[in-house]
């Protein structure tokens, strides 16, 4: 099994300038947070003006409009809630840490698979954390005293979603923590999800809860997004019965000659023999992505990478 590692620029704020300049959706996922964050805190000046200094009136009103209720009541009567509560932030610390491990696993994320991908989970995972969160505090007697009054928001488990994502599709992908040195990222989301079971006594049980959520879902659906693309291997189980059953049809694939209009016809194992030889080159250019950047790859590795993915 391949090996990634993590590697930084020697100016990280030269790369951050140049990841928000390329307007990608993750640096879109990062700026609406933002803009909310700072939305929120302007709405806190404005309450001070008009003589309301107290914030727990500008909490209480977007608490009620923004944050996802653990009511289900009050949810049937709100349901926007479940996508606004994952850009709602008060705290600064708060949005700073979701954002930072938002843009670090998504740039991580990003290295092997699309940004519609990270868009899907980002929404999906935030979304069943926030179910999670809603079962579990109308399960649990211990919840009951506090359902009516207790609220979600904050994009952790849509953040959870997307780390523990990326950890199960590349589970040997190294990175650099500061003060714990190199670590394979797979035990990183193992230690977070720990975590969080065992800190749901000790105060933000929803959050927990809805950080659990989100994490479960990002591992179920990678494991079926990436058994989805193994049963379409040639050398899959799937695939050979697939071939044999072609084999029967006698259906031959026609290739495109590049010297004229003519065609020739590819048989099966012509077909998947080439189709094998793709793929692997495009494993190949992977792998030097995650060592070196996109920006290490030749002319000839962007172009070839550039046309098989607009094939797919």
């Amino acid at each position: 099994m391949m090996n990634y590692n993590y590697t930084q620029n020697q100016n990280p704020f030269d790369d951050i300038r140049r990841f928000f300049r390329q307007g990608s959706a993750l640096s879109v996922l990062i700026l609406v947070n933002v803009a909310v964050w700072v939305l929120v805190q302007a709405l806190k000046v404005i309450f001070f003006f008009f003589n309301s200094p107290d914030v727990a009136a500008v909490v209480s009103i977007l608490m009620q409009a923004l944050a996802i209720p653990a009511s289900i009541p009050m949810l049937y009567l709100r349901p926007w809630t479940v996508i606004t509560y994952m850009f709602l932030h008060f705290d600064f610390w708060h949005i700073l840490f979701n954002m930072f491990w938002l843009y670090g696993f998504g740039r991580i994320f990003l290295e092997f698979l699309p940004s519609k991908q990270l868009v899907l989970i980002y929404f999906l995972g935030g979304i069943s954390g926030g179910l999670v969160y809603v079962l579990a505090f109308n399960t649990f007697p211990v919840f009951t005293p506090i359902v009516p009054v207790s609220f979600a928001l904050g994009a952790s488990a849509s953040v959870m979603a997307i780390v523990t994502s990326v950890a199960v599709f590349v589970p040997n992908y190294t990175i650099q923590l500061f003060l714990f040195g190199k670590l394979k990222i797979i035990y990183l989301a193992v230690v977070l999800f720990v975590f969080d079971f065992f800190m749901i006594p000790s105060g933000n049980a929803g959050g927990h809860i809805a950080h659990i959520g989100g994490a479960l879902f990002g591992a179920i659906y990678i494991l079926m997004y990436r058994y989805s693309r193994t049963i379409r291997q040639p050398g899959s189980s799937t695939g050979f019965m697939r071939n044999g059953f072609n084999k029967f049809r006698r259906k031959a694939r026609m290739e495109p000659s590049y010297g004229g209009n003519s065609s020739r016809p590819l048989s099966d194992e012509e077909y998947n023999l080439k189709k094998r030889d793709t793929q692997k080159r495009v494993d190949e250019i992977l792998e030097k992505i995650s060592k070196g950047g996109y920006d290490c790859l030749t002319k000839d590795e962007k172009e070839f990478l550039f046309k098989t993915s607009n094939k797919r």
